[in-house]
């Protein structure tokens, strides 16, 4: 291993990094994937790699691939690196900044592809990584690899919110007291007409899509009490139950004055594992 080979490796590690954070979510596993691809590296010769680029994308993807297969077999999200804040206690430039980040709304929409979608969704997509190759990681052909992009994209509807402030929350709020109060025509006017409900529950990730649909399970489901926050940077809100353990986290992508996302996190294992902002003192009394 030549020092001019390591420092070649050192040149791409962010892009690496970037790759495995974005297909898996979770920066601990990312620094994992990448130690794995230096190893491996360290352990070829290095005359045989005609393409060291190519050579290290294909090397992170498999292995992204690998710990997501795991996933699947024994299911746990990275949610502990969701940031949840207090909506007073971040500043409009630190709530840009978290929403550009892996956050809460994309992660829960992620965790709802089969592995094999995700990685060909996030390579070609969000890294520009060819079809041709994408088919090698997977050992699947390039037609293969496309129509699972497709599928995956499909899926995947990730607008871009309205810059974090007031008329977000106001918005958030409006859904919130429509939903408590079981006012069916306000929760359509605050909706978008194609909203995505996603909700990652311990049986798995459910959607919902459209206005109707979304609104009826609002008034049927609303959650009583709960602390306005952010999620990521979007607005959002935290549900606990009366013994004060935490029964939900949601996050809202607002654009234009309606609601055109919702992802939840109702699974007490996930929820266990983020950092969430302290119940209310009404909540079980006990506070």
């Amino acid at each position: 291993m030549t020092d001019t080979l390591a420092e070649r490796f050192e040149a791409q590690r962010d892009r690496l990094r970037a790759v495995a954070h974005r297909v898996l979510g979770s920066h601990a596993d990312a620094e994992d994937v990448v130690q794995e691809a230096w190893l491996r590296l360290s352990r070829q010769d290095a005359a045989s790699i005609e393409n060291l680029d190519g050579w290290l994308t294909t090397v992170v993807g498999r292995i992204s691939l690998d710990v997501l297969r795991a996933r699947k077999s024994r299911p746990e999200a990275p949610y502990e690196e969701i940031v949840v804040t207090a909506d007073d206690s971040a500043s409009p430039g630190e709530n840009a900044e978290l929403a550009d980040s892996v956050g809460l709304a994309l992660l829960v929409v992620l965790e709802s592809l089969g592995p094999s979608e995700r990685l060909a969704f996030v390579l070609h997509d969000l890294f520009a990584v060819p079809f041709e190759e994408i088919a090698r990681i997977l050992g699947k052909s390039t037609a293969a690899a496309k129509m699972l992009a497709s599928r995956a994209r499909r899926k995947v509807r990730t607008p871009s919110p309205s810059p974090a402030g007031s008329l977000q929350r106001e918005v958030v709020q409006a859904f919130l007291t429509a939903a408590r109060d079981g006012d069916f025509e306000q929760l359509l006017r605050v909706l978008d007409p194609d909203v995505r409900l996603t909700v990652d529950t311990p049986d798995g990730v459910v959607v919902v899509l459209g206005a109707t649909n979304v609104a009826a399970g609002a008034r049927i489901g609303a959650a009583a009490g709960g602390r306005a926050v952010f999620v990521g940077g979007l607005p959002g809100v935290v549900a606990w139950r009366e013994d004060g353990t935490p029964m939900s986290v949601v996050a809202f992508t607002v654009v234009d004055g309606r609601i055109v996302s919702i992802a939840s996190v109702a699974d007490p294992v996930k929820l266990a594992s983020m950092e969430l902002p302290e119940p209310p003192e009404t909540v079980g009394g006990a506070r």
